[in-house]
């Protein structure tokens, strides 16, 4: 089988989406012959995106064996049509969580009919092939795999003498302290704000919450351009850009009384120091919220703190389901349910020999069923079918669609696939 890929996220940039995009590709090389049509962040990203079509043609000339072409995001799907136009081979794209679910009517309308008109979806989550399915995606043509994590965190050791760099860090003694953690851009649905002001207050002295993630020096006056727009069209250009105008509310809050000593926004960390910071951690918390056009495709940041062992406690939305198995990888807990997060936190952190073994036994959950090779499967799977279909010219072959029968999602059956 040959398949050639196309994407815009891919290393050297840094980033979820780029290491998920290099995972498959050559994780799909090691069985298949692959071809690729990678963004080099040299030019610009319109003339790149403008040239795809005129390239697949050329590469489609030059390797007429291959049979199936993938487009890694919702952004490249938008090429999608066109290279429809020029060749019959199937074209399938992934959707990861907001290009589906972004609330521009001009996006709903337009753009989302284009990605309909594709030969296949592959949805990162249950979540986000649901978004598809209410928009009217053709339900035997939409699958769910699920995206990996990097399983080889869980052997980088854990070092004894990293407490007392991060007490200099934060400035406080840590012997008596019980550490919470937060990754990720301070994005609103993150729901890092409303942690440190509505939960944080309400928990034990002793507890300490920390955020890791970029933060941008120019965000309040970002902020104060987006205030001037209408407000429908300034949500979605927050939305589209990934803005984390949540990091204003949490600053303000760190210099709350009841808050300070308590919240520390670490900012970017060099990746060494992110890893031993989970390691170091009692608990990781993904407490995202629910925010209009807005949602969470998967929950990859969660998969990292427990392949490194730390336990996780996430809000029960959306595709966090599909990352966090409530019980075998980490808790989930009902979203802005204040009553729920404290009990449970308080609970967790009240017997830490029973929360260190769950969070051992979690890693192994984690490493299981989550390693990269279990994503380069599934999506192989979904890429054979239309391979034999290509080939065999037959009637279509079995359905794995999400909509095939109750519980299956894509080229898994999910309730027997976790282990």
């Amino acid at each position: 089988m040959e398949i050639l890929f196309i994407t815009h996220k891919y290393p050297p940039s840094v980033g979820g989406m780029e290491k998920q995009s290099y995972e498959l590709i050559n994780g799909a090389a090691k069985t298949n012959k692959v071809h690729t049509l990678i963004y080099d962040n040299k030019t610009s990203r319109m003339k790149f995106l403008l040239t795809v079509p005129m390239k697949v043609k050329k590469i489609l000339k030059e390797n007429p064996g291959i049979s199936i072409i993938h487009l890694n995001d919702g952004l490249m799907g938008l090429c999608g049509i066109f290279i429809k136009r020029i060749t019959s081979l199937p074209v399938l794209m992934t959707l990861h969580g907001l290009d589906i679910v972004l609330p521009s009517n001009i996006y709903q309308n337009r753009v989302v009919g284009w990605f309909k008109k594709l030969d296949g979806v592959i949805a990162v989550s249950q979540a986000t092939a649901q978004e598809c399915i209410k928009r009217g995606f053709d339900r035997d043509k939409v699958y769910v795999v699920r995206n990996g994590v990097d399983t080889e965190m869980s052997l980088i050791n854990k070092k004894a003498g990293f407490r007392k760099t991060l007490e200099a860090k934060l400035g406080i003694p840590l012997h008596d302290k019980k550490i919470l953690v937060s990754i990720g851009r301070s994005v609103r649905r993150k729901g890092f704000s409303w942690f440190m002001t509505r939960i944080l207050p309400q928990l034990d002295p002793n507890i300490i919450y920390l955020i890791v993630g970029p933060t941008d020096p120019n965000i309040r006056r970002i902020n104060f351009f987006m205030n001037l727009l209408p407000k429908r069209i300034a949500h979605i250009i927050v939305l589209a850009l990934g803005l984390g105008l949540d990091e204003i509310d949490v600053q303000e809050a760190l210099g709350r009384d009841e808050i300070k000593g308590r919240a520390f926004y670490l900012g970017k960390q060099p990746f060494e120091d992110m890893v031993q910071i989970l390691k170091h951690s009692d608990m990781f918390v993904m407490p995202n919220i629910k925010v209009a056009g807005d949602a969470e495709g998967f929950g990859l940041v969660a998969l990292e703190a427990s392949v490194n062992g730390t336990p996780v406690i996430a809000s029960s939305l959306e595709g966090i389901t599909c990352a966090v198995i409530d019980g075998k990888n980490g808790f989930l807990v009902p979203p802005e349910n204040e009553a729920a997060w404290i009990e449970k936190i308080h609970s967790l952190l009240s017997d830490t020999s029973h929360l260190k073994d769950f969070g051992e036994k979690a890693q192994q959950f984690t490493i299981t069923n989550f390693a990269w090779k279990k994503m380069v499967e599934g999506y192989l799977t979904v890429f054979k079918k239309y391979h034999f279909q290509q080939q065999c010219q037959k009637a279509p072959l079995q359905s794995y669609g999400a909509g095939s029968n109750p519980g299956l999602s894509g080229p898994m059956v999910l309730d027997n696939y976790y282990k």
